[in-house]
């Protein structure tokens, strides 16, 4: 708790009062759960239209050759890493959901909950093809369709875990902790 606290005042004229402690900010939780509910609409929107309009049919050319729009079915992980253990990444990413519901309990920094939030919705976004998709529960295979060339076909749910991740690196690397206090390593 004192991570999150901060000294604001000292109250009394004894010294031996102690001071009086206030947290540093307000907890960030809104706004962890606003970004994850937009990542995970934007990506649920997103599937939506590509089963209903690119399954099925030739590859869009969005620019060039350098990037398409073309719809698969992605059993395995990223560059279809994995294909066996779809029941594997089901409970990775149910995982990460569990941990960041507990992180979010001593979350006092915004940028902190822009970076879980994108984590949340990104992992929400993929659990949801993996629970509801075929071939069957906790074994559907993500839709993905966003195809550059020379790459891995990914989708918006893997855009936000990807840029959380960033994200949640660039915190650690300036020494800014969840909670909102900064660490000197």
């Amino acid at each position: 708790m004192a991570n999150a606290e901060s000294v604001e005042s000292t109250i009394g004229t004894q010294e031996d009062e102690p001071p009086v402690i206030t947290r540093n900010g307000t907890r960030r939780i809104a706004v962890l759960v606003g970004v994850a509910a937009l990542a995970y609409v934007l990506d649920l929107l997103s599937k939506i239209w590509v089963v209903t309009s690119l399954e099925g049919r030739a590859p869009i050319d969005v620019i060039g050759s350098y990037l398409r729009l073309e719809a698969i079915r992605n059993g395995g992980a990223a560059f279809g890493f994995g294909q066996g253990m779809t029941i594997v990444f089901t409970i990775i990413a149910a995982s990460v959901i569990v941990v960041i519901a507990r992180l979010a309990r001593k979350l006092y920094s915004l940028p902190w909950a822009i970076a879980l939030g994108l984590l949340l919705g990104g992992a929400f976004g993929n659990l949801t093809d993996r629970v509801f998709r075929a071939p069957g529960f906790l074994q559907g295979h993500v839709v993905d369709f966003i195809a550059p060339s020379h790459f891995a076909v990914f989708n918006l749910a893997d855009s936000a875990i990807v840029c959380g991740g960033i994200l949640i690196v660039l915190l650690s690397f300036r020494g800014l902790d969840p909670d909102g206090t900064m660490h000197k390593d």
